[in-house]
Parts: structure tokens; C-alpha cells; sequence
């Protein structure tokens, strides 16, 4: 059926282009079937209120009536299958332009893969990795090497440099315990005053007893 669509607007045609007009003609064909299931809708109920209004006092009207009832009614069963199909074609052709789209977007985006890609292979990657690595160890190794002082190479005593930092320990303490002996010790004022109030006395009772030794002269 897609075949005969596509075979009907012309084989040179744009099969997209192609797929949207017909996608339009059956739309437009739908509505008319719609509308000419309205009419004949209409007439049912016509023809069905006639056959009523004259079942007593005319039956051939009634009957006449009736007919034309069923034949609308057999139209109008022909059009809902009519439409069943055009609603089927329309579904298909949809589906089709939307996978033949969606393949299109995918074979665009194989090809920009592809064209990023180049001649890259999946052992070459693997090799610039490896090659990545070797450098990124490589680069560590001269930086430790910058880093370290020359000669810091040589083996250190761990109990030498243990030893040596507790005699730093030692003579640092000893400082401190010296300089703790070296101190003066500063009494408050009210001592002081305490301290030099004797010394006052005795040079005050040394000057009366001059004093009385000039007068007995």
C-alpha cells in the first residue's frame, strides 16, 4: 500500500514530501467521510421520527420510511469501514515517516561519529593510554628527583637522630632551670617598707644618743 502511494505521486518525488501529502489527502478525505456520517445520521433519526409519527394511521408511509431508513443506515456502515481504512493508511504512513526520519538522524549521527572518529581503532587507543601512563610516570619520577636534595639519598640513622634530639632536649631543659635559679625575686612594697623601717630606727636612736653626748659637754 505504501508502495502505491509512493508509486501514485511519482517515483522521482521527495519520499518525505510524497509521505506528507498523502498523509494531508487522507486527512481531508477523513473529514468528508465525517460529515457525510453526520448527514446520514440525520436522516436515521428523520426517517425513524417519520415511520413513528405514521405506524397507526398511515403504514405504507411508515414502512417507505423505514426503507429509507435502512439504507442510511447500510451507508453509513459502509463509511465507518471506509473510514476504518483511511484511519489505518494514515497510522501506517505516519509510522513509516517517522522511522524513515528517525533512520535518517541516526545515519547522520553514524557519519559524525564516524567523521570524529577517523582512523582511530580501538588498539590505537589502548597504545596512547599506555603511552599516557609511561609519561605520567615518567613526570612523577623527574619530580621526585627535582624535589629531593643531592645527596639526600644516603641512609639515615633513625637512632642517631633519636638520640641526638633528646640531648637537645636535655640541654634545653637545663637552660630553663638555670635561668629559673638566675631570677631575682621581687618582694612586693609592703615588704620592702617592713625591710627598711629597723634600719630607720637604729639610725634615729644613733642620732639622739649623739645628741645627748653634746649636751653633757
Amino acid at each position: 500500500m505504501m508502495a502505491s502511494f509512493m508509486s501514485y505521486f511519482g517515483a522521482r518525488k521527495d519520499p518525505k514530501k510524497a509521505a506528507r501529502e498523502a498523509i494531508v489527502s487522507l486527512r481531508q478525505q477523513l473529514q468528508m467521510i465525517e460529515k457525510k456520517e453526520e448527514y446520514l445520521q440525520k436522516k436515521i433519526e428523520e426517517e425513524m421520527k417519520k415511520a413513528r409519527a405514521n405506524a397507526v394511521s398511515n403504514k405504507a408511509v411508515a414502512t417507505a420510511a423505514l426503507k429509507r431508513k435502512k439504507m442510511h443506515e447500510t451507508e453509513l456502515d459502509r463509511l465507518a469501514g471506509t473510514r476504518l481504512q483511511l484511519e489505518m493508511q494514515v497510522n501506517t504512513l505516519e509510522s513509516a515517516n517517522l522511522n524513515a526520519e528517525t533512520m535518517a538522524a541516526m545515519k547522520t549521527a553514524a557519519s559524525a561519529l564516524k567523521s570524529i572518529h577517523g582512523d582511530m581503532t580501538l588498539d590505537k587507543v589502548d597504545a596512547t593510554m599506555n603511552a599516557v601512563q609511561e609519561q605520567a610516570e615518567l613526570a612523577r619520577e623527574i619530580g621526585e628527583a627535582i624535589s629531593n636534595p643531592v645527596g639526600s639519598a644516603m641512609d639515615l640513622d633513625e637512632d642517631e637522630l633519636k638520640a641526638e634530639l633528646e640531648e637537645l632536649e636535655e640541654e634545653e631543659l637545663n637552660m630553663r632551670l638555670s635561668e629559673a635559679d638566675h631570677v631575682p625575686v621581687h618582694l612586693p612594697p609592703s615588704a620592702q617598707v617592713k625591710d627598711k623601717q629597723p634600719a630607720l630606727e637604729d639610725d634615729e636612736e644613733a642620732q639622739l644618743r649623739e645628741l645627748q653626748a653634746a649636751l653633757a659637754m
